[in-house]
């Protein structure tokens, strides 16, 4: 009934009047060489597929991946390329054809595997033709067991030869439902029957079990529990769990271990499964528990590390042999983006570069065990085509036939076969888990294997097993031992070190402090500089200062290149030509201050930010005062009898604003000559990090200087404000009036942010109050008259300036107005 349906599936999405070709694409990108004959490939290169919701009303999107696994399954597909480019390198295998494939990924989904499946039967895009049967001979696919059931069942009916290197799912030996299912590792029935020996040498009569919720963990545990009820071992609970489970459904199975008295757990989990689980199991400290591991987790990357050994150290598990190919290092340092025609063209780099002397755990070819698997099952599709090509008698065959009947002795010495199932013969290396230099290393302490009337053995080296004890463990490095209240000496438990100290040797008692300018890495085990942090020119927030800094001194400038085009028109007379352009050198000055802020504190730029600041403020406060000055006495200087006409000429505005920012000169001198302002560390902001800042020296002076440029700008404010209601033509008081509310405001609010900013943010208080300011006054004073003088000239004229009443008669000195 199955085939059936998928018959008739095929005849839905297939023209038959024209060969046979699939009506609609999926969008998989994939890894694509033509060769004479082709065979695919499907890995989980990424491992979580992101679901979308389909709308039904238009084509699937392209689906999207995340979790690169760059080190076990991209370094697996790479060894597939390197089978078949090996193959098609030797003379004796396949002469004169020419191996070619098309590799995809499936996101580690069921359902993503059944589009590459489906994508690579409807044939390859790049040919732009399909034919029937399927442009591919065989399949390499696939690592999980769920996904190759999906595989298997749809491509089987038509006797595509899929050959898996990672799925042991004992269901897949069906040969009824999976006819042309082959694998090259061994099936979970014969890891079943390992860890059920494993189980009974050791004799624990009372364990308990954690599957993952699929067809690889439930099949897995059912196996292995059918083969040790023989032997009399009980099952006290069997926990399940996903990868995508809640925190609460993990917590539950967390409470099921903490509640039962069982020493002894199984898990026949996937590491992704495994890995949260594993995580709270360490968090909550569950200690005393011998692990016992499937293939799937026991000797991945991610979990073997000191922090997880303190809950699951002394593991034993099972895995398949290891082995090393001479010449694949060679292959993979050679490597290179380019070497491929179709290869993109926005280089990075010039493709001449070397890998050769990389220690990237990636060139690691010492340890090959899943990888291995992909090997043979290359080899062993190569040996079924050659005999389907050069054997006469077998030319009616088909390839899933002669792959059934493959048996060969490779180079390395193993003997490649397939029973009647599908299935390679049973070998497994038993692994433990041991702490050595601080390390988790998977040591080799055992063999088990199978012969082929049904027999097995296990052999193991008890005296070098690591077990699980709480009163035994070595604490690791990054550890102290903490002993336990009411227990021997002996029995201590392993307590992470506080932040800021380290422990570089196992079984350390006490932690070590780290220097002051040091801070504890991750692991507890080195010290490490602590980060520098000061503004620099490079990050966001330097960017702005200095873009608003040139922006004011560019502004600045224009308008003083305006003033003196125009300085004949009657506005710019009246708002005194030489103050105002004293005012805009003094902004200018004001906007370049910030840009002594940004940057490394060193010795001369820590004098040179606050001098620089005091003394282009108080001069610029200066003009300001000038100008209200001269705004206040060419109103007295109307008045009839007001004898201050000559009183405040160019001379005494000169003096006074010279005076003022003299003043201001020789405070800033006695700071720096009785103590100046230098650079300093910081280590109160943040533990990880040294803020370098500049101190200001002393605290009084720096105060002295701020104050001394908020008693100008009182002053200003306060003549200001009194000139307000001056007749509106020619009064620029009540601009000015404007400005110094801005510019006091600003500083006000400046001192208490000042305080409370931390690390770099203080310098960049700072900076905001100087522009704020500065940009407070040139937009206040200058903008009204530049605003006349370019966009309404109709009133830059000496009758817009005279108020007709009430100082109807006046004579006004517009010279100093």
């Amino acid at each position: 009934m199955h085939k059936a349906v998928l018959i008739c599936l095929c005849v839905l999405i297939m023209n038959t009047a024209s060969g046979c070709k699939l009506l609609g694409r999926f969008d998989m990108p994939s890894l694509f060489k033509e060769g004479s004959i082709m065979i695919g490939g499907i890995f989980p290169v990424f491992n979580k597929e992101i679901h979308t919701s389909p709308s039904f009303k238009r084509e699937p999107q392209k689906v999207n991946c995340a979790g690169y696994d760059l080190v076990l399954v991209y370094f697996t597909l790479e060894f597939m390329i390197f089978a078949i480019e090996e193959i098609n390198k030797d003379s004796a295998l396949l002469p004169n054809v020419t191996l070619g494939y098309r590799i995809l990924d499936s996101c580690a989904s069921p359902t993503n595997t059944l589009r590459a499946a489906l994508t690579l039967a409807g044939g390859s895009e790049e040919a732009d033709r399909v034919t029937c049967p399927p442009a591919i001979s065989a399949l390499i696919a696939e690592s999980g067991s769920t996904q190759s059931l999906a595989v298997a069942g749809t491509l089987g009916p038509f006797q595509m030869p899929i050959v898996s290197y990672f799925s042991t799912c004992a269901c897949l030996s069906n040969r009824d439902k999976y006819p042309s299912f082959f694998r090259t590792i061994p099936s979970d029935y014969f890891q079943a029957k390992a860890l059920a020996a494993l189980i009974r040498h050791f004799g624990w009569q009372w364990i308990g079990a954690i599957q993952s919720d699929n067809d690889y963990g439930r099949n897995g545990i059912l196996a292995f529990t059918e083969e040790v009820k023989r032997f009399g071992v009980c099952v006290a609970f069997v926990g399940t769990i996903l990868r995508t489970d809640s925190l609460d459904k993990i917590l539950s199975v967390v409470e099921m271990i903490k509640e039962s008295t069982v020493k002894v757990i199984l898990a026949f989990v996937p590491e992704g499964d495994l890995y949260p689980l594993m995580r709270e199991v360490v968090k909550q400290n569950i200690t005393g528990i011998q692990w016992i591991a499937s293939e799937a987790w026991i000797t991945a990357a991610r979990p073997s590390t000191p922090e997880m050994y303190r809950a699951f150290g002394g593991s034993l598990g099972f895995v398949v042999q290891k082995m090393e190919i001479p010449n694949l290092k060679p292959f993979l340092t050679a490597i290179n983006p380019y070497a491929d025609p179709n290869a993109g063209s926005n280089k990075i780099c010039n493709g001449n570069e070397t890998l050769a002397n990389s220690q990237d755990v990636f060139f690691d070819v010492t340890q090959l065990r899943v990888s291995y698997n992909v090997y043979k099952g290359v080899y062993a599709v190569a040996r079924a085509l050659h005999q389907l090509i050069f054997c006469k008698s077998d030319a009616h065959r088909s390839v899933t036939d002669q792959l059934q009947k493959v048996n060969f002795r490779n180079q390395f010495g193993d003997d490649v076969f397939f029973d009647e199932n599908g299935d390679p013969p049973a070998s497994y290396d038993l692994i433990n888990w041991q702490l050595i230099n601080g390390q988790v290393q998977h040591v080799t302490l055992g063999h088990f294997s199978s012969s082929v009337n049904g027999d097995h053995k296990l052999s193991i080296k008890e005296d070098e097993i690591v077990p699980t004890a709480l009163c035994s463990d070595i604490c690791p490095v990054g550890t102290r031992k903490a002993q336990i209240k009411g227990k021997p000496t002996c029995c201590f438990d392993c307590i992470p070190c506080a932040d800021g100290t380290i422990a570089n040797t196992t079984g350390a008692s006490d932690c070590t402090p780290c220097p002051q300018e040091y801070w504890s890495n991750e692991r507890k085990n080195e010290c490490v500089p602590k980060t520098i942090e000061f503004l620099t020119y490079h990050e966001p927030l330097g960017i702005a200062i200095t873009v608003v800094s040139l922006l004011g001194a560019l502004l600045s400038l224009a308008t003083t290149v305006l003033f003196i085009h125009y300085r004949e028109t009657p506005i710019i007379k009246a708002s005194n030509t030489e103050l105002s352009c004293f005012l805009l050198f003094s902004l200018f000055l004001c906007f370049l201050c910030p840009l002594t802020f940004i940057g490394r504190p060193t010795v001369l730029t820590c004098m040179l930010r606050h001098t620089a600041f005091g003394v282009t403020f108080a001069f610029c406060n200066s003009c300001v005062l000038g100008k209200t000055i001269v705004v206040v006495t060419a109103f007295k200087a109307s008045v009839p009898g007001s004898k201050l006409a000559g009183k405040f000429g160019p001379a005494q505005q000169r003096i006074i604003v010279c005076s003022c920012t003299l003043i201001q000169i020789l405070i800033c001198v006695l700071w720096l000559k009785l103590n100046p302002p230098f650079p300093d560390m910081v280590f109160r902001y943040s533990n990880k990090k040294i803020v370098l800042e500049c101190n200001p020296g002393s605290e009084a002076a720096f105060y002295s200087v701020l104050g001394y440029i908020g008693i100008l700008a009182i002053i200003c404010l306060a003549l200001a404000f009194l000139a307000r209601k001056l007749p509106d033509n020619f009064n620029e008081a009540k601009f000015i009036t404007f400005s110094m509310l801005i510019f006091c405001a600003v500083w006000i609010t400046f001192i208490p942010a000042y305080i409370s900013s931390p690390g770099k943010f203080t310098v960049a208080v700072e900076t905001f109050a100087i522009l704020s300011s500065a940009f407070g006054l040139f937009v206040s004073i200058f903008a009204p008259k530049c605003y006349i003088i370019l966009w309404k000239p109709e009133k830059n004229t000496k009758k817009h300036f005279l108020h007709p009443t009430p100082f109807r008669g006046m004579k006004l000195n517009t010279t100093y107005v």
